[in-house]
């Protein structure tokens, strides 16, 4: 089954992609081998195995956006909806192809995924944010102020948690409450 089109206006045009040309999209299980090369391709994420990126097209498409230019996957975000706060979902991972970055498109994926939990009464967003994660800190902190939410800053996860050398702590931001747009 192939990914189904939503109808989403883009707050802001980037480059010269129109929003014709930008499709964003719940994605679908023949959508995983795409996610997972974007993922390895982006070689800023921790790359999970193909068969996670599968899974998650298959269980949490819902809470989760694929990006298409020109009918090219250009980007992704994979969320869930946490189990012990069903109000809340989880960001995962914020994927932009290398030829798409710097225009906007993690952003408007983002205000995408956050009108559609809204409009299905959640109230919270969370994602982990290392320090050093610049564009991370100011896409969050921007959709936030957007939309008139709150932005929360608390440790989660240390240096400790990690088994590889020089990975940094991951800072929870969550972000709310927001309403539904519609």
């Amino acid at each position: 089954m192939a990914a189904q089109p939503l109808e989403s206006p883009t707050r802001r045009p980037a480059g010269n992609e129109t929003n014709a040309d930008v499709q964003l999209q719940v994605p679908s299980l023949a959508d995983g081998p795409e996610l997972w090369r974007l993922a390895r391709d982006s070689r800023v994420l921790d790359v999970n195995s193909p068969y996670s990126y599968a899974l998650w097209c298959r269980d949490f498409a819902e809470t989760s956006v694929l990006a298409r230019i020109g009918g090219v996957p250009a980007g992704f975000i994979t969320g869930y909806v946490r189990p012990a706060r069903p109000d809340t979902c989880f960001v995962w991972q914020v994927a932009v192809a290398e030829t798409h970055r710097g225009r906007g498109l993690a952003r408007r994926m983002l205000d995408r995924l956050g009108d559609r939990l809204a409009d299905r009464g959640h109230r919270f967003m969370e994602a982990t944010v290392t320090p050093g994660n610049a564009a991370s800190t100011a896409m969050f902190e921007s959709f936030a102020r957007d939309r008139g939410c709150g932005l929360e800053r608390s440790p989660l996860f240390g240096a400790e948690h990690f088994p590889e050398r020089g990975h940094e702590p991951e800072v929870l931001f969550r972000i709310g409450p927001f309403t539904a747009v519609n």
